[in-house]
């Protein structure tokens, strides 16, 4: 038996319950973990609120770090003890034990605790993607500003400082003049409090009136408008998530008037849909945090019992860096 988090509906915080669930032997192509730590995300709120829908009843989680108790056929790169960490779909990484898709599981470096592991995979993965492989026409080259919102979060973060060690001129936005302080000290070159700031405007000024080459946002709404007069002629509006919100419609005319500008709503899921790309930005990441160019900064602890209040602080904008349940 394991403890997990479950709804039965969607809705907000209080539907999340702790439930005892069996666990069973993993079948071919799975493992099974014993966590000793797991991410919270964002992602987690769109699911338990049905924004992103799933059947009922949900398992919560899509991160997590800890030790292989048994691996099913034809897994080849884990084995039983193994220290590992993953960002995987289906969700099910708010409990203590789980069976899984072997596919998204990495081993995890020694180097790396248990809780840095469950704090980063998801949010240093999406980084590596957003940084490497949602890149705007001509790629990415030392010296280019590039506009990265929710720069004091989880994601951002770890964005700040991997950007900064490939050289590029990170525009970061907050909330807060603390928030903002706090990208600057991870590497942003610059960083904008949207809450007193005109960030379109400011982006304008530090940039010399060129605007940015590409623009990462996880906010949505309450960004997109200002976010498009951000770009430069043929820039890339990259969207990765909605906190404020699903970008409405709009007419495909705007990008044009805009600059011929390129959009794309990027997902990690599929970046990491095989073994095989999964391995490779993970080993990525690994080598990143290994050698100290990214640091994982974990400044929320909440025990697995107070998932309703870690729930409550990510939705009301009250964390910074990242957040872990503990076991």
């Amino acid at each position: 038996m394991s403890r997990a988090v479950r709804i039965d509906q969607t809705g907000g915080p209080e539907q999340m319950k702790i439930v005892d669930v069996s666990v069973g032997e993993p079948g071919p192509g799975e493992i099974r973990i014993r966590h000793h730590a797991v991410g919270l995300n964002y992602i987690d709120v769109y699911q338990r609120s049905g924004l992103y829908p799933f059947p009922m009843p949900l398992s919560l989680g899509m991160e997590g770090a800890g030790v292989v108790e048994a691996v099913g056929e034809g897994v080849t790169h884990l084995k039983a003890g193994d220290r590992a960490a993953y960002a995987s779909n289906p969700p099910g990484s708010y409990s203590e034990v789980r069976v899984m898709p072997a596919r998204s599981v990495c081993k995890l470096p020694e180097a790396i605790s248990f809780e840095t592991g469950a704090a980063m995979m998801l949010k240093g993965l999406t980084a590596e993607y957003l940084l490497k492989r949602t890149l705007p026409q001509g790629g990415l080259k030392a010296g280019d500003f590039v506009l990265f919102h929710a720069a004091a979060g989880g994601v951002g973060l770890i964005a700040c400082q991997w950007a900064k060690a490939l050289g590029l001129q990170l525009i970061g936005t907050a909330g807060s003049d603390a928030k903002c302080a706090l990208a600057r000290e991870h590497g942003a070159a610059h960083a904008i409090n949207y809450s007193t700031e005109d960030f379109a405007a400011r982006v304008k000024e530090i940039t010399g009136g060129k605007g940015v080459k590409v623009v990462y946002d996880s906010v949505g709404k309450d960004t997109w408008d200002k976010s498009l007069d951000c770009l430069q002629p043929f820039g890339l509006m990259a969207s990765f998530g909605n906190a404020s919100g699903p970008v409405p419609p709009f007419a495909p005319g705007i990008l044009g008037a805009k600059g011929s500008l390129y959009v794309t709503r990027q997902t990690l899921f599929t970046h990491i849909a095989t073994r095989e790309t999964n391995q490779i930005m993970a080993d990525d990441l690994f080598e990143a945090v290994t050698s100290g160019k990214v640091k994982i900064r974990i400044d929320q602890r909440y025990p697995l019992e107070q998932v309703q209040q870690a729930h409550r602080d990510l939705e009301a904008r009250k964390t910074t860096g990242c957040t872990i349940l503990t076991l």
